[in-house]
């Protein structure tokens, strides 16, 4: 028997991969299968197993809802509201240490001479090189997540490839003060088209929510 569920708080292929991994361990299950896209899980058992077994299987991060019916809508737009802040925060969280390290690296290599500029350029190559590192641990995957939210990768699958290596260069350019008008106009770019897609995705998400939430509203008022 299949089981499918919502799943919020997946933003990349290792969080797919952590889905799968928990789900899959769990007794009687035979096989998982996670969409990133449509944010939905399929569960294939050998016998049933109940909802709250799978959903305290996975890590705090991820948010599982059932959708066999229409008051599970309910359920996903009012249960879920809390749990997606909470859930966001949490994602963040490692963003914003790495940025605090970056700033304070960036610091301390210029506090003697203070240069404003040199300081970005030195923020921009960090940046960049370490960002890159984290996608090179899942470079089989990263494409694939990639293209969820930009756009350009989303019609040449390749640019998602070659992605984590042009930030690599970039981030070289910057360090090393090679270059450099090329390496901004090439950041604007880029960043640019992320920054839209991203913008997209997330106004497309916000739609959703409230299409979600009035059509559950219809629901309790009938």
């Amino acid at each position: 028997m299949k089981q499918t569920y919502t799943i919020k708080g997946m933003t990349c292929g290792g969080c797919k991969s952590s889905v799968e991994k928990h789900i899959g361990s769990i007794e009687f299950v035979t096989n998982v299968e996670v969409s990133l896209e449509m944010e939905e899980v399929t569960v294939t058992l050998e016998h049933p197993v109940s909802f709250d077994i799978l959903k305290k299987a996975l890590p705090e991060k991820f948010n599982l809802f059932e959708k066999s019916h229409k008051s599970s809508n309910q359920d996903i737009s009012l249960i879920s509201e809390k749990g997606q802040e909470d859930s966001k925060v949490k994602q963040l969280q490692p963003l914003f240490i790495i940025l605090f390290y970056l700033a304070t690296t960036v610091i301390f290599l210029n506090f003697k001479d203070w240069n404003s500029r040199e300081m970005m350029f030195d923020f921009m190559g960090l940046f960049f090189i370490v960002f890159s590192f984290f996608k090179m641990l899942d470079l089989k995957n990263f494409p694939t997540s990639f293209s969820m939210y930009d756009p350009l990768s989303k019609k040449i699958p390749f640019y998602g490839w070659v992605y984590p290596f042009i930030e690599i260069a970039l981030g070289l350019m910057f360090l090393m003060r090679f270059e450099l008008n090329i390496a901004l106009y090439v950041t604007i770019v880029i960043l640019g088209i992320t920054t839209f897609g991203v913008t997209k995705i997330s106004y497309e998400q916000e739609k959703y929510s409230m299409c979600l939430f009035r059509d559950s509203f219809k629901i309790t008022n009938d």
